[in-house]
């Protein structure tokens, strides 16, 4: 990898950032406008589809006329449809072929849930708004050089299956690594092999073997096994706090989990003030984030 590419890139992706959150200020100016439209576009697009024809989502034109027609389901409720598409059937809840299907933990009588993962869903809900989080943290730190180096991503398991030639399922985090756009392969460390990896002793030894060398502006990952990796890198290095080995680490991205317990470990081990980012990524969809990293809640 060389760096002098993303020297140059940093700053038109940062301009293309900032220049997206005008967009974001319509929708939070306008939710319920916003929630109409995408409600509308979701109905429009499935309308032909089985449960579209079903519930004559075709003669739906209005949040009244849809929570009248369409009762709430749980996911025992779709499970049917669900099973129908892992065997290959299309046009069943979504109106494109659906070949990626995320493991997500069971809330249900199941141990887990199979959830579709659509390319709209992939491309309009998980990479959107992945760039909204990118453009936020640029507005509230307009002189950041987050771009200029590498995000060190720590996620779960991403071990992925195979149903049959055409579809996949996996944990969230296989499911986007697969999908990323080739771009986000240059900002993103470890390499994909390792970043797949799903046993995790050998796992921690591979990333701090492979990243320490690296210029890490960013980590994103589950609090438990950054701060492992963060013991094993002092250890390896023999420095006395993670500033030491990237120096322009700026960014903590941490979700699922309460912060709170972790947070003055990681003030310590890093040694330095940094920003940190709370978000909410679920297999369902990208739910929230906070606005302004360091605020409570999202």
């Amino acid at each position: 990898f060389c760096p002098y590419p993303m020297k140059l890139l940093s700053p038109a992706i940062s301009s293309l950032a900032r220049m997206r959150f005008w967009r974001i200020e319509a929708w939070t100016k306008n939710p319920v406008d916003a929630q109409r439209e995408v409600l509308q576009d979701l109905v429009t697009s499935a309308q032909y589809t089985e449960f579209g024809r079903k519930y004559n989502f075709s003669k739906l034109f209005s949040l009244r006329e849809f929570k009248q027609a369409v009762p709430i389901h749980e996911y025992e409720d779709l499970k049917p449809y669900i099973q129908r598409i892992m065997e290959g059937e299309q046009n069943i809840l979504w109106n494109t072929p659906i070949h990626w299907f995320a493991k997500s933990s069971g809330t249900t009588s199941d141990k887990s849930k199979y959830i579709p993962v659509s390319d709209e869903s992939l491309e309009d809900c998980h990479f959107k708004a992945a760039k909204d989080v990118l453009t936020l943290y640029y507005n509230f730190n307009p002189d950041s050089d987050l771009l200029t180096g590498k995000g060190l991503v720590i996620g779960g398991s991403h071990t992925v299956h195979q149903i049959n030639e055409e579809t996949h399922y996996g944990d969230l985090s296989a499911v986007l690594l697969h999908n990323s756009p080739f771009w986000a392969h240059w900002i993103r460390t470890p390499e994909l092999s390792i970043a797949l990896m799903d046993e995790w002793e050998s796992k921690i030894e591979k990333l701090a073997q492979n990243t320490i060398m690296e210029n890490v502006t960013s980590i994103s990952g589950v609090p438990t096994w950054t701060l492992v990796l963060f013991r094993r890198i002092l250890e390896m290095t023999g420095k006395n706090s993670i500033s030491e080995v990237w120096p322009n680490l700026e960014l903590y991205i941490h979700g699922g989990v309460s912060f709170v317990p972790y947070k003055e470990q990681f003030e310590k081990l890093i040694g330095k003030n940094i920003h940190y980012l709370e978000m909410y990524n679920a297999s369902e969809g990208f739910f929230k984030k906070k606005k302004k990293p360091d605020e409570e809640g999202m």
